[in-house]
């Protein structure tokens, strides 16, 4: 990891150019870097993980604290917090995406033009990746991993809650980035909290070459209005389980429940329950008794007060929440049609889910849902890189420019034509 930062002797924004311009010179060794060489500091960093687990728990209760005296929600507690079995598998997640074929040289498209040029169409890397997440500390090790397998340096900003636990993994994953020979510039962690970081490697054109933000709607914003360079958007996760009339009710019952319940403050989580209006007398009940009983409130429209007393009525503004919380909003619908439309219209376009035995319902909801996942019949929470066989994630991108859903290795490359010639000249 980078030196100590020293506010009385560099600023922020000499802090910044100095890190840039070691992920730059990262970034030129880890795109020439062979698989074995990077996937021996996968390994390593992933033993260092569990060496150091005593270090990163002792950062992490510090992290807890300060977020508990500043009283944050369970539910961000639950996004926060490590133990045992979280950094064992972080430390896993590490050993998985070394274990992923490496993108890069990847030969894409071979082929002969008439004049005899041979034209190849070859994966690279994007070259230096900065990423600005939240609280999860997790990315920080998801983010590092991805980035170094697909042969870019990475500059990672973390959030002020998560600074400590953040730092501390980024610390482990240098031993392993050293152990196998590659500079421990191609991770850096910003060792500050101040925003100002924010600004300053939001303008970072000369050495930054992508911006992916992972967080809420105000960090969101914020890159939206101030990046100067290109970025990757993963925004809110306002998902949908539409449970059809054609739905198997003990089905529709268990995909629900795990949607809303299994994991509340994680992206994939569910926020909107849709049900057709000719079912919700019968198959709605048992859905919300589950959820109450596990501590979920229903803030539903009129029908479905009228169905559950002990539900409370739904604002305007729920169908356009993202609650992160064991909060649910529940609307009855007419059908395949009024489903998709409030999808498309209220959702952010990250993931949604249809529960149906009707094979023409399905194909409406696969076709005209336009978000990055669309389910059938499973849990909107099996949006994860890690679920998609990809060995891990930075994130579900939400936008349709270079990458959509995941982002793993794959999705953190580009390509560059190589054209080889026996002397043509163009007339």
């Amino acid at each position: 990891m980078t030196a100590l930062f020293d506010a009385e002797i560099e600023t922020t924004a000499d802090l910044l150019r100095r890190l840039g311009a070691g992920a730059r010179a990262a970034a030129a060794v880890l795109a020439l870097a062979p698989r074995p060489q990077k996937d021996a500091a996968l390994v390593a960093a992933a033993a260092a993980i569990r060496d150091d687990k005593a270090l990163i728990l002792a950062a992490n209760a510090q992290d807890m604290a300060l977020a508990r005296q500043n009283g944050t929600s369970p539910a961000f507690l639950d996004r926060l917090v490590l133990d045992d079995k979280r950094i064992e598998a972080v430390a896993q997640g590490l050993e998985a995406v070394a274990a992923l074929p490496d993108p890069i040289g990847s030969v894409l498209a071979d082929w002969i033009q008439p004049n005899g040029m041979r034209i190849q169409r070859v994966r690279v890397p994007l070259g230096v990746v900065g990423v600005i997440f939240e609280s999860r500390p997790n990315v920080t090790a998801d983010a590092a991993a991805l980035c170094l397998k697909s042969g870019n340096s990475c500059i990672l900003r973390c959030g002020s809650d998560s600074f400590q636990t953040s730092t501390a993994l980024a610390a482990a994953i240098g031993h392993g980035l050293k152990k196998a020979g590659l500079p421990r510039s191609a991770v850096q962690l910003i060792p500050t909290r101040d925003r100002a970081a924010v600004g300053e490697l939001l303008g970072l054109t000369e050495f930054v070459d992508v911006i992916i933000p992972r967080g809420g709607k105000s960090l969101t914003a914020r890159v939206a209005a101030e990046s100067r360079i290109p970025v990757l958007w993963h925004e809110d996760g306002i998902n949908h389980t539409y449970v059809h009339e054609a739905a198997d009710p003990e089905m529709a019952r268990r995909v629900v429940f795990n949607a809303k319940m299994r994991r509340t403050g994680v992206c994939g989580a569910t926020e909107t329950l849709l049900i057709d209006r000719s079912v919700a007398g019968t198959m709605l009940r048992p859905i919300l008794d589950d959820l109450i009983e596990a501590g979920c409130e229903i803030r539903g429209d009129t029908a479905v007060q009228a169905i559950d007393p002990r539900v409370v009525a739904a604002s305007d503004d729920d169908w356009d929440t993202e609650y992160l919380d064991a909060i649910l909003s529940v609307k009855t619908v007419d059908g395949v049609d009024a489903a998709i439309e409030h999808v498309n219209l209220h959702g952010s376009h990250h993931t949604d889910c249809i529960v149906t035995a009707d094979p023409a319902a399905t194909e409406a909801f696969l076709g005209r849902v336009d978000s990055a996942i669309v389910l059938v019949n499973a849990s909107t929470q099996f949006a994860d890189g890690g679920e998609f066989g990809m060995g891990a994630e930075i994130g579900i991108a939400t936008g349709r420019l270079h990458a959509r859903g995941p982002v793993g290795t794959e999705q953190l490359t580009s390509y560059k034509y190589l054209v080889r010639g026996t002397g043509q000249t163009r007339p």
